[in-house]
């Protein structure tokens, strides 16, 4: 056992034995092979990756949660990794492998070009809950640039729709969640869609407390809106969002392989920031070259936050057992039990 292991499993025996529940559902995983690249692809040198290989495959997750959750039974909802470069075919041809929508649930990635029969086979042939469009794929205006509704298209929501699949949302633009144009498309895309359900990833990109306060409102009310919690381990965000969201529809998630890097998103002057122990670049990183704090992965400090803003907004063990695991367990179970009707 190295020393940063034995570190970390002491804050799992101070902090953590006695208050995770048995079981913990991961609803925000990337897990990819090296088929999912073309052939002769090479990973930017500070690719977060490199440090697993070059692959992050069902086998890795397993591992590294069984390292960091040694007492929990982990399920998840995997993708792949949304690259450029990704051959999203290939890449939901692996999903498909892994899956047994049990304890490994899939989604396709989608981009706004794929015809809607492609996405259709791919989504029943690997018997997946659905998929995760992302901004990357949206290729012909500047990034900031890139709104909900060019990021997948009426089909493939109808389709999502006519399902009651899950669609997971990292919303574009740089304002995220406070962004006038993703609030009004955010609200659009739940009530035009409504059998559909919308996640939107890390609390729709609200990694500091200015972005969050008086942005949930809205997508509140819509009974088919959901939050995970990826890469958040601000409290007083996590707290604003169990205080001002339905609490039965939000979802744990790590952003795995990412989360079981070593490091820390903070509150800057209302923006956020990585603190990295590791020299990877993961959007807006500072590396601890000096190596003046020790740290632990961010997947810890995730549970960190969500321990404390649970404490703070006084969450019932039911409703912490929800967010950690059954409100996954139940939405993804919801849209088995009707794709099979």
């Amino acid at each position: 056992m190295s020393e940063d292991e034995r570190k970390d499993l002491e804050i799992y025996d101070r902090e953590f034995r006695g208050w995770l529940p048995e079981r913990l559902f991961d609803a925000h995983v990337h897990l990819f092979d090296e088929t999912n690249f073309p052939l002769g692809f090479e990973l930017p040198k500070k690719s977060c990756v490199r440090k697993f290989g070059g692959t992050f495959t069902l086998e890795q997750w397993r591992a590294g949660a069984a390292e960091l959750l040694p007492e929990q039974d982990c399920s998840l909802l995997c993708f792949g990794t949304p690259d450029k470069a990704a051959d999203l075919a290939a890449a939901d041809k692996y999903i498909g492998s892994v899956v047994d929508n049990e304890r490994v649930f899939g989604m396709a990635l989608l981009s706004p070009k794929e015809n809607i029969d492609e996405v259709r086979r791919r989504v029943e042939e690997y018997k997946l809950i659905g998929y995760k469009p992302y901004l990357n794929f949206v290729d012909w205006k500047p990034v900031n640039e890139a709104e909900i509704f060019d990021m997948l298209t009426d089909e493939h929501m109808s389709y999502a729709d006519e399902r009651g699949l899950v669609v997971t949302l990292h919303i574009p633009r740089s304002a995220r969640l406070a962004d006038p144009v993703n609030q009004r498309q955010m609200v659009e895309i739940c009530d035009r869609y409504p059998n559909a359900k919308i996640i939107f990833a890390h609390i729709g990109r609200a990694y500091f407390m200015n972005n969050v306060i008086g942005n949930l409102a809205e997508i509140a009310k819509r009974p088919n809106a959901y939050l995970d919690t990826a890469m958040i381990n601000h409290e007083g965000i996590l707290e604003y969002a169990f205080n001002n969201f339905p609490r039965e529809r939000i979802l744990f998630g790590s952003d795995a392989p990412i989360a079981f890097l070593r490091g820390k998103s903070v509150e800057i002057n209302n923006q956020y920031v990585y603190l990295m122990a590791e020299d990877y670049q993961i959007g807006t990183a500072i590396y601890d070259s000096g190596n003046a704090v020790v740290f632990t992965t961010f997947f810890y400090e995730q549970l960190r936050g969500v321990k404390a803003a649970a404490e703070k907004a006084v969450l019932s063990d039911r409703e912490i057992r929800g967010i950690l695991h059954d409100n996954a367990a139940e939405l993804l179970d919801g849209v088995l039990s009707g794709s099979r009707a």
